[in-house]
């Protein structure tokens, strides 16, 4: 097994290609039964809506079973559905088969501990040090057994309860027709909203084709066209959310983040007095932030390092600025669906249009660049090597008083880069120099 499979978010790659294929999941099962599933010999499984996802699933069943490891499955469900049921459905992890805002032809695994929260970088180095050298093995008398757990959609809706009443608003809800194509419509409707949802009729094939938070386009001309008050846009696992405006223009990740540490903090419902982020949010935000008196925290990208950072600090807002936003009172994970209805119950109590309240701050000058090599091996040469190393010094002293992140993607041969600053003929200068020095090295 060549370089390192599990990334800041589980294993991913294209369906029918190592790993994502059924001896990997199988012997995964397998691996992860006897490391992890230790104590109640018992785990969970839910899935996205892309054609794989049954592979991959009976896969690892057949894996886990073949150990003794009964497996629960959840059937269809989002992926912060799945997190914030595990402690309750008393199991050793739980296990989401999802490649998120990625096509149908993608698929990947995400692996949970007993909490919901992510594996560690220990345990995951160790389950992948195992699958490499395993052998399928079958004891016949320690075999698992398989339970269907028929209500485990409706079993998370009822945390909805108590949310407050969307009476009088018009929302557009974009399901990405993936896993939220059931439960987000119903969800809002029940809660007294007029909605009109769309992307809601996955086929297998059509999960966040030309819809869902990576094409919000549809989304924004449905919201114009039936003015309505606002438009939600999930993803194909439903953790991610993007909105827009009731005139269809969309409000960036980081805007949703810094307007709900000002407004928790208003109502005297902010935790641990500032918010939680990554190097990739604008500097905009930090400045706004600040202006409010609270801390602006910066972690390294990924949904475990923010989590583990709001824990330490007793934080309650936290997010990235792809639209993977954390509202701790609420959930376990970043829900988009939670993070869609809080803004729309914000948005009522101000009284005011989408229009009126954002964006809160104005954003720096950014570029976001991701260049993509055959392999990682070309990316460690093109980030490590002496002489891009040295030019890489050159632009962080030019863009003293800005940003520049430089990252190696965990999941696939890419470089990210994202540069900000006040002066935008600086950012793009810059930019421009980085993508020529990374391009000359494939």
């Amino acid at each position: 097994m060549a370089g390192r499979l599990f990334g800041t978010d589980g294993v991913r790659g294209k369906a029918g290609v190592y790993p994502m294929v059924p001896e990997f999941a199988l012997k995964l099962g397998q691996v992860a039964g006897e490391i992890v599933a230790k104590k109640q010999r018992r785990v969970a499984i839910g899935k996205d809506t892309r054609i794989s996802g049954d592979m991959i699933e009976a896969a690892l069943t057949a894996g886990f079973t073949s150990v003794g490891v009964d497996v629960v499955l959840l059937g269809v469900l989002p992926t912060p559905a799945v997190t914030t049921m595990t402690e309750s459905l008393n199991v050793d992890m739980s296990i989401i088969i999802s490649a998120s805002h990625n096509p149908y032809f993608d698929n990947g695994i995400k692996l949970k501990d007993h909490k919901g929260d992510k594996l560690s970088n220990e345990i995951t180095a160790k389950l992948e040090e195992e699958i490499a050298k395993a052998e399928i093995k079958i004891d016949a008398d320690k075999i698992g057994k398989v339970i269907y757990y028929e209500n485990a959609s409706e079993d998370y809706e009822k945390i909805f309860k108590n949310f407050s009443s969307l009476k009088g608003l018009k929302v557009v809800i974009d399901c990405a027709n993936g896993a939220f194509s059931n439960i987000a419509p119903k969800v809002l409707e029940e809660l007294g909203a007029e909605v009109i949802a769309i992307g809601n009729l996955p086929d297998g094939y059509n999960i966040n084709k030309n819809c869902g938070s990576t094409n919000t386009v549809l989304m924004e001309k449905m919201v114009v066209a039936n003015d309505a008050d606002i438009g939600i846009a999930l993803d194909g696992d439903g953790d991610r959310a993007i909105v827009c405006d009731e005139k269809g223009n969309r409000v960036a990740g980081d805007q949703l983040i810094g307007f709900f540490g000002g407004y928790l903090k208003s109502e005297r419902k902010l935790t641990g007095n500032g918010v939680v982020t990554t190097e990739f949010s604008n500097l905009g935000m930090a400045k706004y932030v600040k202006s409010l008196g609270l801390d602006y925290h910066v972690v390294d990208v990924g949904e475990y390092n923010i989590i583990t950072k709001m824990r330490e600090i007793g934080g309650n807002v936290g997010g990235e600025e792809n639209g993977h936003i954390f509202l701790r009172d609420y959930s376990r994970s970043v829900d988009g669906l939670i993070v869609g209805i809080k803004v729309c119950e914000a948005l009522l109590k101000t009284g005011k249009k989408m229009s009126e309240v954002f964006p809160v701050f104005k954003p720096f000058p950014m570029r976001l660049t991701n260049i993509r090599f055959e392999n990682k091996d070309q990316v460690n040469e093109a980030v490590d090597g002496k002489e891009s190393q040295k030019v890489i010094k050159e632009v962080r002293d030019a863009m003293k008083g800005g940003s520049v992140v430089i990252r190696k993607s965990g999941t696939e041969p890419v470089i990210r880069l994202c540069l900000q600053a006040e002066d935008e003929n600086l950012v793009n200068n810059m930019t421009y120099k980085l993508t020529t020095l990374f391009e000359s090295r494939k």
